[in-house]
C-alpha cells in the first residue's frame, strides 16, 4: 500500500527530503540550547564570569535563529510536498476511473468514489504532512534528547527509561482501540454523500413533493450518526493527554527527588538540573507526538486502503495487443449470447441471444420495464463485455477493436441524457472536437434542436448551466442527439433518447435520420409505439430473451406483447 502510494509523491520527493533535512537541523539546535544552558548556568552566573555569560548568550541567539529559519523552511516545503502528492494522487484516482468499465463503476458507488477523492485524499495529505515533519522530528527528538540525558547522568536517564516503556503500551493500546471507530465514521460518510446526491440531483422532486421537512430529518439523522461515531473515536483518543501528563508530572517528579540528593552529593550541578528538565519535555513531548502520529497514521490508514481499492481496480475492458482500427460498416450480430452483472450463471439478464442486423438498418427495440433493452445496446460498443457468447460489428468481434475505434463508431444517445456547464457549441464538440459551425448547425437541424436555438439571442453560443438545468427536457434530448450524430458513426443507438419530445418531433427526427444517414445502422429502444413502427424490424424482448424478432406488419399479426403495446397506445386514435 505504501508503495503504490508513494508512486504519487513523483516530482515533490526534492521538497519532501528538503523537509526532513531542515527539520534535522531544527532538532540538533534544540537538543543543543539546554547544554549551552546548563553552560551559562554552571560556568557564567554560578562562576560570576561575564564572559561565559555573553559567549554563551551569543550561541543561544544563533542556534535560536537557525532553529527558527530551519523550522520555517521544514513547514514550507512539508506544505508544498503534502499538498503536491495530494494533488497527484486524486489525479491518480480520476485518471484510473475514467479507464474503469461501466461494471468496474458499478462496484463502487459515485458517493463513495467522490467520498475517496476529497475526504480520504484529504487525510492522507495530512498525515503525509505530519509524517515528513512530526514523524520524522520527534524520533530524531527522542534519540537525541536520550542521548543527552545519558551523557549528563547515566542514573538519571533510568527514570526516562522506566516511564517509556508505560507511555507507549498506553498510547499503543488507545490507538487500536480507536482504530475501527474512525473506520465506522468514513463508512458513514458515504452515506452523507450518497444522501447529499441524491437531494441536490432530485431537488425539483423534492420539492414537487413538499418533502423537505424529511429531508432535512434524513440528513439530520446521517450527519448525528457521524456526530456520534467520531466523538466515541475523540473520546478514546482523547485519554492520550492524561496519560502524557502522568508521565509528565510523574518523570518530573522522580527527577526532583532524585536530582536534588545529587545536587546536594555534589554529583550534579544546577545547570545539568535545568538542562534535564528540558530534555523532559522534549522526550515526552516526542512520546505525545509520536502517538499522535500513530493515531493520525490510523484514520489514514484506512483512507488510504479505501484510494488503494480504487487504484488497484483493474478495469476489465481493456485493448487487446494490436487490435483493429477500422470498422468496416454497420453490421451487427449476436451469437449466443448471454450476459449477467454477477458471475453467478443463474442470474443472468440476457440468455442465448442469437440476432443479425445488417448495416443501414433501422431495427426498434422494446420490451417491458427489465426486460434489458439497455444491457442488450450496451454490449455493442463494449460498455459491458457479454459472459458467453459473441457480439460481432462489421464481421469482427467487438473485443478485437481498438475501444476508442469502435466507440466513435458506435454513437449512443444515453436514457439519461446529460449536458455539461458550457456553451451549446462545447457540449456539441463533445461529440467531434474539432467540429466547424456549420457542421454543428447542420446535425442540430437533423436533430430538430435549430429551432429553439436560433430562437436564443446568443444562439450557439448560449450557456447551458450544469446537467443542462436550462433547457427542458426534450430541448436536451434534441442537443444530445445533435451531439451524437457528430461522431458520424456506422451504428447509431437511441435509448429511449425520445421520449420527452412530441410525436411530431420524433417523427421529424426519425425522418431526417432516414434521409441523411441511410448507410448508418440505427437501433431504437423506445416505449413508444410510434417510434418504432416504421422500422425495418423490431426486437421484442422479454425477461432477458428475444421473443421475436420481424417487420412491425408482422408482429401486429404473429406477436401477442407487441400487439398488446400497439393496441394500448393506439385505442383512440383515428
Amino acid at each position: 500500500m505504501i508503495k503504490k502510494l508513494s508512486k504519487s509523491i513523483r516530482e515533490y520527493k526534492k521538497e519532501s527530503i528538503l523537509s526532513g533535512i531542515f527539520i534535522l537541523i531544527e532538532v540538533i539546535m534544540e537538543i543543543i540550547i539546554p547544554l549551552i544552558l546548563a553552560y551559562l548556568i554552571d560556568d557564567g552566573i554560578n562562576a560570576s564570569n561575564i564572559n561565559v555569560v555573553y559567549e554563551s548568550s551569543i550561541q543561544l541567539v544563533i542556534i535560536a535563529t537557525i532553529s527558527l529559519v530551519s523550522g520555517v523552511l521544514a513547514s514550507k516545503y512539508s506544505a508544498i510536498a503534502s499538498a503536491g502528492f495530494a494533488k497527484n494522487l486524486r489525479q491518480d484516482m480520476y485518471f484510473k476511473i475514467q479507464d474503469y468499465s461501466f461494471s468496474n463503476i458499478d462496484k463502487f458507488s459515485s458517493s463513495s468514489l467522490v467520498t475517496r477523492l476529497t475526504t480520504d485524499i484529504s487525510y492522507i495529505q495530512n498525515a503525509y504532512m505530519m509524517i515528513i515533519r512530526t514523524a520524522l522530528r520527534s524520533p530524531f527528538m527522542l534519540i537525541f534528547a536520550l542521548i543527552s540525558v545519558f551523557m549528563i547522568n547515566k542514573k538519571i536517564s533510568l527514570i526516562y527509561l522506566a516511564i517509556m516503556p508505560f507511555l507507549g503500551i498506553s498510547l499503543f493500546v488507545i490507538a487500536n482501540k480507536a482504530h475501527p471507530k474512525f473506520k465506522k465514521v468514513f463508512e458513514t460518510y458515504d452515506e452523507l454523500n450518497t444522501d447529499v446526491q441524491e437531494n441536490v440531483r432530485g431537488i425539483r422532486v423534492v420539492k414537487a413533493y413538499v418533502k423537505e421537512e424529511e429531508e432535512k430529518k434524513k440528513f439530520g439523522r446521517i450527519s448525528q450518526l457521524i456526530y456520534e461515531r467520531f466523538s466515541k473515536a475523540e473520546k478514546i483518543v482523547a485519554w492520550n493527554q492524561p496519560v502524557m501528563q502522568f508521565s509528565m508530572y510523574a518523570c518530573n517528579i522522580l527527577l526532583a527527588f532524585f536530582a536534588t540528593k545529587m545536587i546536594v552529593g555534589g554529583s550534579l550541578t544546577t545547570g545539568e538540573l535545568t538542562g534535564l528538565f528540558s530534555y523532559t519535555g522534549q522526550i515526552l513531548s516526542s512520546l505525545m507526538m509520536l502517538s499522535m502520529i500513530y493515531v493520525m497514521t490510523i484514520i489514514s490508514a484506512t483512507s488510504a486502503e479505501r484510494v488503494c481499492e480504487v487504484l488497484d481496480e483493474k478495469s476489465d475492458i481493456v485493448n487487446k495487443e494490436n487490435p483493429v482500427k477500422e470498422v468496416k460498416n454497420g453490421d451487427i450480430e449476436f451469437k449466443d449470447v448471454s450476459f449477467g452483472y454477477s458471475k453467478n450463471k443463474d442470474k443472468l439478464v440476457l440468455k442465448n441471444i442469437n440476432l443479425k442486423i445488417n448495416s443501414g438498418e433501422v431495427i426498434g427495440i422494446i420490451g417491458g420495464t427489465g426486460s434489458s433493452k439497455s444491457t442488450l445496446v450496451n454490449l455493442i460498443n463494449r460498455l459491458y463485455d457479454v459472459s458467453d457468447g459473441e457480439v460481432l460489428l462489421g464481421g469482427v468481434n467487438v473485443k478485437d477493436y481498438d475501444l476508442e475505434t469502435l466507440r466513435d463508431n458506435v454513437s449512443v444517445v444515453l436514457q439519461k441524457n446529460v449536458l455539461f456547464s458550457g456553451t451549446i457549441i462545447d457540449n456539441m464538440r463533445w461529440g467531434k472536437k474539432d467540429a466547424t459551425l456549420d457542421e454543428i448547425k447542420k446535425v442540430c437541424h437533423l436533430a430538430c434542436a435549430d429551432e429553439f436555438i436560433e430562437a436564443h439571442k446568443d444562439q450557439y453560443e448560449y450557456m447551458l448551466d450544469q446537467g443542462g438545468t436550462n433547457v427542458s427536457g426534450g430541448q436536451k434530448q434534441r442537443l444530445c442527439i445533435a451531439r451524437a450524430l457528430l461522431k458520424n458513426p456506422k451504428v447509431l443507438i437511441f435509448d429511449d433518447s425520445t421520449s420527452a419530445v412530441d410525436t411530431k418531433t420524433d417523427s421529424i427526427i426519425r425522418k431526417n435520420l432516414a434521409e441523411y444517414l441511410p448507410d448508418v445502422t440505427k437501433l431504437i429502444i423506445a416505449q413508444r409505439i410510434a417510434s418504432v413502427e416504421d422500422a425495418d424490424r423490431v426486437i421484442v424482448l422479454d425477461k432477458g430473451k428475444v421473443v421475436d424478432f420481424d417487420t412491425p406488419k408482422n408482429l401486429l399479426k404473429n406477436n401477442k406483447i407487441y400487439k398488446e403495446v400497439y393496441e394500448s397506445q393506439k385505442r383512440g386514435v383515428k
